[in-house]
């Protein structure tokens, strides 16, 4: 993902981290204004299909230390982690979202995952979104509603490290070769923390 692409707000709105190895890691800060971000983030949480999943990981199923659902076209089914996810008819709320992310990325989705973390205590663990169903060198755009949270993001090689803070309304599109050299994660936190709504648009392949 180019800067340049990203044409439709104001430069100190735009950060464009310029990691190596060809990846595309762009923040665009108030991709939502206040105004527009509290108003959906009420209405996601009230009205999506939350539900607490077990994964099999590391031999063993375990429970998702967050809230998740699916929602996409009809044919955008996802597995990971030893789950299918068959995807819920798109909710007005969502499609709008959607067109709008894809209006600023200038590519299209077919699918979102939802994560609600509902306090400091939920997670994501390190890992990419590179399973076989999002093809090559896959842009995902990850649009963030409700409390900040910590998005740490690992070279796979050279273990850098680095932090982003992840508030109300920003959106996050980790393009190019992304998901190939990085991982990223969302780690447990001490601090007080409200829930917060992530939601990563990405398009599943046909296999």
């Amino acid at each position: 993902m180019r800067q340049t692409e990203l044409c439709f707000y104001p430069e100190n709105r735009i950060i464009d981290f310029n990691l190596a190895d060809g990846v595309g890691l762009v923040l665009i800060r108030e991709f939502y204004s206040q105004h527009e971000s509290d108003p959906l983030f009420k209405t996601l949480l009230s009205s999506l299909h939350w539900q607490e999943e077990d994964i099999f990981i590391f031999g063993k199923w375990v429970k998702v230390p967050r809230l998740m659902c699916w929602y996409g076209d009809t044919d955008a089914h996802y597995e990971y982690s030893g789950v299918n996810h068959k995807p819920l008819p798109w909710t007005p709320e969502l499609q709008s979202i959607r067109e709008k992310v894809e209006q600023q990325c200038q590519c299209t989705f077919n699918s979102v995952l939802a994560n609600l973390y509902r306090d400091g205590k939920d997670s994501m663990g390190c890992h990419a979104d590179d399973e076989k169903e999002l093809g090559i060198n896959p842009t995902i755009a990850s649009l963030s509603l409700g409390d900040e949270r910590l998005f740490r993001i690992h070279h796979k090689k050279t273990k850098q490290t680095f932090n982003i803070n992840l508030q109300h309304g920003d959106l996050l599109v980790m393009g190019g070769t992304c998901q190939r050299h990085w991982l990223h994660s969302v780690p447990k936190t001490k601090a007080l923390k409200t829930p917060r709504i992530n939601l990563t648009f990405r398009k599943i392949l046909a296999g």
